[in-house]
């Protein structure tokens, strides 16, 4: 995960990460039955499919043990929004995943891969208790992801009964490891390893394509800030790794050296501190919030900004589920947040 995900506040430790998609071509097929739909079931590609079920049995280690998938699984589970999100990203629609949605609409990115692959409405369990065993066992999969979750050290040894456990290597991995990190292991226990590298490509073509298609983006500075329930928060500090907005061509501001993972919050006596060539400002807790945009952008030293004053500020969208997405980029968020945040920053680097 991009360490810029790491202030955000979590949903509880069984809950999942947030995610998203412009997905027609990561899709490898359609289909709603559990199974991988994947160009490997084509007569011509017969070698691929071979390859694939020749790789099995798979061994993968993981903090709590190892993982041994004895032949290529055909139903899938997943105990996080994040791992669905591995699966509809391959093509693959899982026998069951939590409600990540607690019954509300699904995100704009996912709904398109659940219509691409004609899967109607995904089987899903509650878990605002946690994560359900039961309903997970009663669906009998082949194997369980669990690449996105923080609850793993307490599901491990309940789901291990149930099915091979796809999960990472280090419980510190729950917070560190990238998408791209993510999906691959995940593909390698379901024998799509040859379907993620085609996302990945997918996805970094998106970006680049965004990129090439806006040059005034390059070597302009940004901040960006998180409005939490105690303080605004500074996200783009100097160590964070490079995420979306350094991929379409920005860049950090010299002030971010001096804010960190664990030394970030902006206090209202130095929003100075935010200015950049675009500032950039979301706020997922609404009401909840420090403050909320009114209150900040009627805040004198804030109207001081250059970047305000000079309309070069803008507002990343928590309704639509984009500022989580930012925060947690998956296999299938990664290109519909550069859909959806590429005319934001054009129009904060326009001044419109």
């Amino acid at each position: 995960m991009n360490r810029l995900a790491r202030p955000l506040a979590r949903r509880s430790a069984a809950r999942t990460l947030l995610a998203a998609a412009a997905c027609g071509a990561l899709l490898a097929g359609c289909g709603g039955t559990g199974e991988a739909k994947t160009d490997a079931a084509k007569p011509s590609d017969g070698a691929t499919a071979a390859a694939a079920e020749a790789a099995f049995p798979v061994t993968l280690p993981n903090a709590w043990g190892t993982t041994e998938v004895e032949k290529k699984p055909l139903k899938v589970a997943t105990v996080s929004d994040g791992d669905t999100d591995i699966a509809l990203a391959l093509g693959l629609v899982p026998v069951i995943t939590p409600d990540a949605e607690d019954g509300g609409p699904v995100p704009e990115y996912k709904q398109r891969a659940i219509d691409k692959l004609g899967a109607g409405k995904l089987r899903t369990y509650d878990d605002t208790d946690g994560t359900d065993y039961e309903a997970i066992a009663a669906e009998a999969p082949d194997v369980i992801l669990g690449m996105n979750t923080w609850s793993m050290d307490a599901d491990y040894a309940k789901l291990a009964p149930i099915a091979p456990v796809v999960t990472f290597t280090d419980e510190a991995h729950a917070d560190t490891l990238t998408w791209q990190e993510r999906l691959k292991t995940a593909a390698k226990a379901l024998g799509m390893s040859a379907e993620a590298e085609k996302v990945i490509a997918a996805n970094e073509k998106a970006t680049a394509d965004a990129a090439a298609a806006h040059p005034e983006f390059k070597g302009k500075t940004y901040t960006y800030a998180v409005v939490h329930p105690e303080q605004i928060t500074f996200m783009s500090y100097a160590d964070q790794d490079p995420g979306v907005f350094e991929q379409l061509g920005f860049e950090k501001t010299a002030k971010a050296k001096a804010y960190t993972a664990d030394k970030n919050a902006v206090s209202l006596e130095k929003l100075d501190e935010l200015e950049a060539d675009v500032l950039l400002m979301t706020y997922p807790f609404g009401d909840n919030g420090l403050l909320g945009a009114k209150e900040l952008e009627g805040n004198k030293l804030f109207q001081s900004l250059k970047a305000v004053k000079g309309k070069h500020y803008a507002v990343i969208p928590s309704e639509n589920t984009l500022s989580s997405a930012v925060a947690y980029p998956d296999a299938l968020s990664a290109p519909w947040i550069v859909e959806k945040l590429t005319p934001i920053l054009a129009g904060a680097v326009a001044g419109t």
